[in-house]
């Protein structure tokens, strides 16, 4: 690709805007972390925003990839994660919605996303947004029966507001995976565990789910996390154990269906 060619700013993008680890893992289990970075591209000038809240969790999901990680190490997953910051854009959003490239977000106003053209969203479309929905597919294809788990992470005040769930397990319409999920969570309740919350499939949260996993009649699940529980290695290592947990039960309760 070339990169004069590009918009100015995407000559600042990374080679690849996808980080793939253990790309030959042996689960079934595909990690998925949409909004695992904050990087915005130098030359959007931080969208408008000082440097704050270009760090802050409107612009990432603290401590998600770093629970991706080791639940990809523990089960030997390959985990796919977004490279660039959700307020460049959304990979859990497709393109025609208006949260894909959101101009405002909780209490921030997003000037670099205020009126932007229809050119401008294809580019971000176009270089951020397909190519991970292209590695994501393509990580889909090499391993039969794919369970797709996605991990985010969510601030423990939102406006003003402070949240007593730690953690969520979100789903959509297929409701296999969360529901044993659930199950596991009640005879090992570690923490506040509660179904589609923070979000739930009203609030758009299900994409990357609908996209390769509920449209194809396989196994998935959104997992949500309050980020004042990874706020060290310690809590980061509890949760990712914590979760594995879960999901190992919850994989063989359903295996033992069938």
């Amino acid at each position: 690709m070339n990169l004069s060619a590009k918009p100015d700013w995407l000559a600042t993008l990374p080679e690849s805007v996808v980080n793939t680890q253990r790309p030959n893992g042996e689960s079934a289990v595909l990690l998925v972390c949409e909004h695992a970075n904050r990087f915005i591209p130098e030359g959007l000038n931080n969208l408008g925003l000082d440097e704050t809240a270009a760090q802050s969790h409107i612009a990432w999901d603290p401590g998600a990839l770093a629970v991706a990680e080791q639940l990809s190490e523990a089960l030997d997953a390959t985990l796919i994660a977004q490279k660039i910051s959700r307020l460049v854009y959304d990979c859990n959003r497709p393109p025609e919605s208006d949260q894909a490239m959101r101009a405002d977000s909780e209490v921030f106003h997003i000037p670099g996303n205020a009126g932007l053209t229809q050119a401008q969203r294809d580019a971000r479309t176009d270089y951020i947004y397909r190519p991970f929905q292209k590695a994501l597919s393509e990580a889909m294809k090499s391993r039969p029966k794919t369970v797709l788990v996605t991990i985010h992470s969510f601030t423990p005040v939102y406006n003003g507001k402070p949240r007593a769930v730690e953690v969520g397990i979100l789903h959509d319409r297929d409701t296999r995976l969360a529901d044993a999920m659930l199950d596991a969570a009640a005879k090992n309740p570690a923490y506040n565990v509660q179904r589609n919350a923070p979000y739930g499939p009203e609030d758009g949260v299900t994409h990357t789910l609908q996209e390769h996993a509920v449209a194809h009649g396989l196994l998935n699940v959104m997992i949500e996390v309050r980020n004042d529980l990874l706020a060290d290695e310690a809590g980061i290592e509890a949760i990712a154990t914590w979760l594995q947990s879960l999901l190992t039960s919850a994989l063989k309760d359903l295996s033992e269906e069938t």
